[in-house]
């Protein structure tokens, strides 16, 4: 049995070789769910110790109801009572195939849609009736937007949410526009892992795919990976430093 996600260019299989593991040999060995409010509105849902590479999902409390973003592949009782306690859900989704997680499971409690772009749906491997596809723009309710930016992969997404951020807005961008170290920059790759870079005609349609939204703030999709402030800005001087990496690396040299 392989691994589909792993066994692609972008990812890799570990050096000892494929693992598997089911949720109750995970809650066996001691990993648990940790909830941490991001900002009023929302809330971050990590495990303990970190599982695979350690992504935290995001509850956004949308005005139309609570949408649940890039799950990490763990799901315990406290992770859904804290979602529970906060109103449920109406929707789940996810920037990318490699933050896929457990997302049947979280439908499966919850009772909602798994909404995903159609560009990515050979890498759903489980099936599920839950599932809705979309091509480029998906709203739900008035304030949150999953928006396709392609990419990272063919459906590599975002997550627009205007209620946030004292309401200049936020971008939840997962790996589809990664936050780097230096959390004053963002960047963009075709495999992060395998260090295969994207070209400008990508670079070109994500900035199409996003030009349209207001926003002040970027969440990554790990703890701290957080854009504070300036989220447009960044984004834009990100992009004119990428294009200028990829064609003439000395004009980068100060």
């Amino acid at each position: 049995m392989a691994c589909v996600i792993c066994t692609d260019p972008r990812q890799y299989v570990g050096w000892g070789g494929q693992q598997w593991a089911t949720l109750p040999e995970l809650v066996a060995e001691g990993h648990r769910s940790e909830v941490r409010e991001e900002e009023p509105g929302l809330l971050g849902l990590g495990v303990t110790p970190s599982i695979g590479i350690g992504q935290r999902s995001l509850l956004v409390t949308g005005s139309d109801g609570n949408v649940l973003w890039d799950v990490p592949g763990f799901i315990d009782e406290a992770a859904m009572q804290s979602v529970d306690d906060l109103g449920g859900l109406v929707a789940i989704s996810a920037s990318h195939p490699h933050f896929y997680g457990v997302i049947v499971e979280w439908a499966e409690a919850f009772d909602v849609p798994i909404v995903l772009p159609e560009a990515d749906r050979r890498w759903l491997v489980r099936e599920s009736r839950r599932t809705e596809w979309y091509r480029h723009r998906y709203p739900i309710g008035p304030d949150i937007t999953l928006i396709r930016t392609g990419g990272h992969f063919p459906g590599s997404a975002v997550l627009h949410w205007t209620g946030a951020a004292d309401g200049q807005g936020v971008l939840l961008s997962g790996d589809s526009i990664t936050v780097v170290q230096d959390r004053g920059w963002v960047s963009f790759m075709w495999s992060y892992p395998n260090l295969i870079p994207l070209d400008a005609t990508e670079l070109d349609r994500i900035e199409s795919a996003i030009e349209p939204f207001d926003f002040d703030r970027i969440y990554g999709g790990w703890w701290g990976r957080v854009v504070s402030h300036d989220g447009r800005g960044v984004v834009r001087r990100s992009i004119e430093r990428y294009r200028t990496a990829i064609t003439d690396t000395s004009a980068l040299e100060p």
